[in-house]
């Protein structure tokens, strides 16, 4: 027998975020604890929106719902039977990525075991994680820079790119980033889709001239054609992440783009990340682990699985006031797990 229950959250940004789509102030995400035989999996649902596909508080709470019967009828030990039965349920990707967190979480916990153990993984293996400056004026940009570098040893930075203002609003901003940059901090940039298939070629040149990396999501999800008709004259690597959600929608990509960019939330959990990492690897391409505004509960769990990609993107709960989980902490440019058994997350609320 399984007991599922579930709080909403409500956490404000200590920097909103702009991106080419608009700019988030506060994260809303739902809490999902299940229960059985005494132990407590943790789990989280948080809201996103690509496009079209947005799963809000509504959605989340709306699957939820649909899913606690699935859930409360089933084995613990049964996440793949469980996970059929959301999707053929109708669940969205959100809330099972919340369930099935707390299921994982669950296992860990009752075996006693951390989860990067149970999958075999060093967590000494995994890549720093990049920390992220939102769309502004350069100004603006080098002041959230320098807040950065006064929360630690940071080794990699994203710039978001793809202004409302255009194209040369987005070179003056990483212009004045890579100006203020120290030394030996790797650079990517993520337009969110806002740019156009044309301009993509001498963009990219420019770019890698003022030490760019990658190039994250240039072109809005759909256009994934016009993408591979400039693929070749593009000198950078390309991340796909509003473009690829499932593994499914991996092989179309792999003649496209250098990269993927997975997030529990887009494609429903860690048991299909897990297989989406290795779709990636077998067809060659780059992995990127992202969030969207996730608490330290979710970005913890993503961080189990940071061993078997090559970036991490996983800052979001840094930028939380009032986050009450306690879980991967920053150090050295990377995320430290902690101890304790299943993902190792603590809930600690502010007096």
């Amino acid at each position: 027998m399984i007991t599922v229950t579930h709080e909403t959250l409500r956490l404000r940004k200590r920097v909103p975020l702009a991106i080419s789509r608009g700019t988030s102030a506060e994260s809303i995400m739902v809490w999902v604890r299940v229960e059985s035989g005494g132990v407590e999996g943790w789990g989280e649902a948080g809201e996103f929106s690509i496009g079209s596909q947005r799963e809000g508080l509504e959605e989340i709470l709306a699957g939820l719902e649909l899913a606690m019967p699935v859930v409360r009828a089933a084995d613990p030990w049964d996440r793949e039977s469980i996970e059929r039965r959301l999707v053929e349920t109708g669940v969205g990707s959100a809330a099972r990525a919340g369930v099935l967190q707390a299921m994982v979480d669950w296992a860990g916990r009752r075996l006693g075991e951390p989860v990067w153990r149970l999958l075999g993984l060093d967590p000494a293996a995994a890549p720093v994680t990049s920390v992220t400056i939102g769309i502004s004026e350069p100004a603006a940009a080098v002041a959230r820079l320098r807040q950065w570098l006064d929360l630690g040893d940071i080794r990699a930075v994203k710039v978001k790119l793809g202004s409302p203002a255009g194209l040369e609003a987005d070179r003056q901003m990483l212009e004045a980033v890579h100006a203020a940059l120290p030394p030996g901090i790797r650079l990517g940039v993520d337009a969110n889709g806002g740019w156009q298939a044309t301009d993509l070629p001498s963009l990219s040149r420019w770019l890698a001239g003022h030490g760019v990396d990658h190039i994250e999501q240039p072109l809005p999800r759909g256009r994934e054609r016009d993408l591979a008709g400039v693929r070749r004259d593009t000198v950078l690597p390309i991340i796909a992440d509003e473009s690829c959600f499932l593994a499914r929608d991996i092989p179309a990509l792999a003649g496209v783009v250098d990269g993927i960019n997975i997030k529990l939330m887009k494609c429903g959990g860690v048991p299909e990340a897990i297989r989406m990492i290795h779709a990636a690897r077998a067809h060659g391409l780059r992995i990127m682990l992202g969030c969207y505004g996730s608490s330290a509960l979710s970005n913890t769990a993503a961080a189990h699985l940071g061993p078997l990609v090559d970036y991490l993107d996983l800052d979001s709960h840094l930028n939380l006031v009032g986050d009450p989980f306690r879980g991967a902490r920053f150090v050295r440019g990377g995320l430290e797990l902690p101890r304790g058994a299943g993902f190792g997350v603590a809930y600690e609320p502010a007096e």
